[in-house]
C-alpha cells in the first residue's frame, strides 16, 4: 500500500489541529513546536508554520473556477455525504458549497471547497463509484 505525502505551509498550528483535527476528524500524529502531522483519511499531510503558498481562483472546472493550487481526497458517496452535512452544520464557508457536477457523464462527482484557516483550498470529492476517479 502506498501513501500520499503532503507537506505546506500554515500560520498557526492551534488554528489548524482545530480545523483538521477537531472539524475535519483527523488523527493527529508526529508534531513538534513547528509543525504537526495528520492522517487525511489514510494520507500524511504535514503542516509546517511558514507562509501558505500562493492562491488564485484560475482552474476552470466546469462552470466554476477554482482555487489553484488546492489538495483533497475523493471519498466514497456516502462517507462524501455525511461530512459535507457535518461541515454544513459547522457553518464552513465553502468556496463551493456541496454539490454535484458533471451529472449523467463520465467523471460525474460531488464536490466541495473550503479554505483551511491558513488559506489552504481543500476540496472533497465523492464518487458513486470509486472507479470514476479515473474515468475518461
Amino acid at each position: 500500500m502506498s501513501i500520499f505525502h503532503f507537506a505546506f505551509n500554515v500560520t498557526d498550528l492551534d488554528e489548524t489541529r482545530a480545523f483538521y483535527g477537531t472539524l475535519l476528524g483527523c488523527t493527529e500524529g508526529r508534531s513538534t513546536q513547528t509543525w504537526v502531522d495528520f492522517d487525511f483519511f489514510g494520507h500524511q499531510l504535514s503542516c509546517h508554520l511558514g507562509t501558505p503558498m500562493s492562491i488564485a481562483a484560475t482552474g476552470l472546472v466546469g462552470e466554476h473556477k477554482v482555487p489553484m493550487p488546492h489538495f483533497g481526497i475523493v471519498l466514497p458517496y456516502e462517507e462524501w455525504r455525511d461530512l459535507a452535512d457535518r461541515l454544513t452544520d459547522q457553518g464552513v464557508d465553502f468556496v463551493l458549497e456541496p454539490q454535484t457536477r458533471f451529472p449523467g457523464e463520465p467523471g460525474e462527482q460531488s464536490t466541495m471547497f473550503f479554505m483551511d484557516p491558513s488559506g489552504n483550498p481543500v476540496e472533497i470529492k465523492g464518487l458513486a463509484s470509486m472507479d470514476g476517479a479515473f474515468a475518461k
